[in-house]
């Protein structure tokens, strides 16, 4: 079996190339890929197009590529918590696709599963309809739109095992499977890696044929977009 085990992030990330088109898993700042993030700031590869469900916080995340100017063009549904992305957006320096997050979650399905495009009636009728076609079914209005053309998923998992076998924890879990489907090289990330076996199959994922780099991850932060609390009584 091809080896599938790196030794750090920057070995993950060394194919990743200027232009590359990326999927970055994640929702907010739970389960994103932090280590291959880092590395790719570290690596300074630029002009790449992100998608991703959210665009990071500033200095954080996907916020830490947007600041340092890697960032093309963000594919996302939403950018509400980072002001240099809202900066970069509006002085032109950005390009940025808003998608509904039902659309982007299934694109990326799509993408996974081989299908050039799904029919979905998310957007019709609104500035997301423009310059897309449209079909009736039943009597109802739907828009196409075409999976995603991914170069690279980069995922970030709890478990994982040398063969690629993937276990995402609670709510970690969002876009991840569905990114590591789709992307032509999938790189995961874990928190802790396990040998053949050591994982209850009942338990897994993501199986191990949609990943092609897999290494374990070091100090993670782990950090709340927005922290809530409501006072003691």
């Amino acid at each position: 079996m091809f080896k599938k085990v790196v030794s750090n992030a920057d070995e993950a990330i060394k194919d990743i190339h200027d232009g590359a088109v990326i999927m970055l898993g994640g929702f907010g700042l739970c389960g994103i890929p932090e280590n291959c993030i880092t590395a790719l700031v570290k690596k300074g590869v630029k002009n790449l197009t992100c998608i991703s469900n959210n665009a990071g916080v500033d200095e954080f995340g996907i916020g830490l590529m947007l600041k340092t100017r890697q960032v093309k063009k963000m594919i996302s549904s939403y950018v509400g918590e980072n002001a240099e992305f809202e900066r970069q957006l509006l002085s032109g320096e950005l390009e940025v696709e808003l998608i509904p997050q039902g659309t982007l979650a299934t694109r990326c399905m799509a993408t996974g599963y081989g299908m050039p495009a799904i029919f979905t009636p998310a957007g019709v009728g609104t500035e997301v309809a423009n310059g897309k076609e449209e079909r009736d079914f039943a009597g109802k209005k739907y828009l196409m739109e075409y999976a995603f053309n991914s170069d690279f998923a980069i995922v970030k998992a709890w478990k994982g095992d040398t063969h690629g076998n993937l276990i995402f924890k609670a709510t970690a879990r969002n876009l991840n499977p569905l990114m590591a489907m789709a992307g032509k090289i999938t790189i995961a990330e874990v928190e802790e890696l396990y040998e053949p076996g050591e994982l209850d199959p009942d338990q897994i994922h993501t199986p191990g044929i949609y990943v092609n780099k897999i290494f374990q991850g070091v100090d993670y932060e782990k950090r709340i977009e927005q922290i809530t609390t409501r006072l003691k009584n």
